[in-house]
């Protein structure tokens, strides 16, 4: 039976861009599993599953219903273990979650930052206002316009921030190891988020953390590049 994925759009269905979504997109096509993606902009959030979720992604499997991409991660590792294992065992789960917290401390605020209005600018009007609002209330009352002015000026600190990152990759190919785990699709979600909304170059051409992207991208015959980059 298929599953279907409740994933975040815009204006345009085809190009799904939710960090957390694109996780759970990852991990079934590392399960091999099928899923359908079922668009589903802000606004229609509240109503799927009849309310089951604040938030997406949700999964339904059957008769089984699950929020949260770690959750659902966990899920799908439990219910198809005959499938590649997404952790590669407790300590995989365990590293995975130091990944999630680094990855939303570390990466989010500033690629959340840099593509507000990229994403704004992408959404149903409908859809629009509820972000404005949502986001202006998050960034203490500051507009779009202004969170997104600083991005250039705030880019070469993120850069650093990520060399932990740059670093590890010089070592094997994935964070996983040679082959990529969950914690892989962790950070890809991230800069998938951006690549799929903005045109803004968060990643140097000759950073080594490009190429990953470009890795991840090619990973399940090529899921990640379904969705072109951003024009």
């Amino acid at each position: 039976m298929t599953i279907l994925l409740y994933d975040l759009v815009g204006q345009d269905p085809a190009r799904p861009f939710s960090p957390h979504c694109w996780k759970v997109a990852m991990a079934l096509a590392h399960k091999g599993l099928a899923f359908r993606s079922v668009p589903t902009p802000f606004t229609g959030v509240a109503g799927v599953e009849g309310g089951f979720s604040r938030t997406v992604p949700v999964i339904r499997d059957g008769e089984k219903l699950v929020a949260d991409s770690f959750d659902i991660a966990l899920y799908l590792e439990d219910a198809y273990p005959d499938r590649p294992s997404l952790f590669g065992g407790e300590g995989g789960k365990a590293m995975a979650r130091f990944v999630e917290r680094w990855t939303q401390h570390t990466i989010h605020p500033f690629l959340g930052a840099a593509a507000i209005m990229d994403i704004h600018d992408r959404l149903a009007p409908a859809d629009q206002a509820y972000f404005r609002d949502s986001r202006e209330k998050r960034n203490l009352g500051r507009t779009l316009e202004s969170v997104a002015s600083e991005r250039e000026a705030r880019h070469p600190e993120f850069l650093k921030k990520l060399e932990p990152l740059r670093s590890l990759l010089t070592y094997q190919p994935f964070i996983g190891g040679s082959s990529p785990l969950f914690a892989d699709y962790i950070v890809f979600g991230a800069f998938q988020w951006v690549r799929v909304t903005s045109t803004f170059a968060f990643l140097p051409e000759d950073d080594p953390l490009t190429a990953w992207v470009g890795r991840c991208l090619d990973l399940h015959g090529g899921v990640g590049r379904k969705v072109a980059a951003a024009a």
